[in-house]
């Protein structure tokens, strides 16, 4: 239901007409004015509005009652575009960085760690794979050092030394 597309095109940022289903099992031709991305079971809202009629002293006068619903009280219309109607998404989740840094047991050594660049030829075959902040902070733990064979000791010992004695 996301954007099924017709003949009929709409103008940018118009409502386009749409079948809503009403509580009763009626089915009315309503005007469709907005969809949003939300999180939750039903992905989608719809933002509709519904011919009604407002009686005033002087008359009856016709109206809109606007609100929000999901996908499955609606059904498009064919023939009718969508596409045109205002659109808003969730913002696309942040994409996770990649994990610059790999904490091993120092071969034959117990107790004792090294930490090495995540591309590093001596991380290959496990280790746990951190972020720039928790590789300092396994190289601050005793027994830990960092590889002197990538970029873990040029990039790693240098930032420790700036943060001496400012804690």
């Amino acid at each position: 239901m996301a954007s099924p597309r017709g003949d009929r095109r709409a103008t940018e940022s118009s409502p386009a007409e749409i079948a809503l289903a009403l509580p009763d099992g009626q089915t009315v031709r309503a005007r469709l004015h907005a969809r949003q991305e939300v999180a939750g079971p039903h992905p989608w809202r719809y933002l509709v509005g519904v011919p009604s009629w407002i009686a005033r002293p002087d008359g009856v006068e016709a109206a809109e009652y606007t609100v929000w619903v999901t996908d499955r009280q609606l059904t498009p219309i064919e023939g009718v575009d969508l596409s045109g109607v205002p659109t808003r998404r969730l913002p696309a989740p942040s994409p996770r960085p990649a994990p610059r840094w790999v904490v091993r047991p120092a071969p034959g050594r117990r107790g004792r760690t090294v930490v090495h660049d995540a591309t590093c030829r001596n991380a290959v075959g496990g280790g746990t794979e951190l972020g720039t902040q928790e590789a300092l902070d396994a190289l601050m733990r005793e027994g830990a050092r960092a590889c002197t064979d990538c970029d873990a000791a040029a990039v790693l010992v240098p930032a420790l030394e700036l943060g001496q004695g400012h804690g």
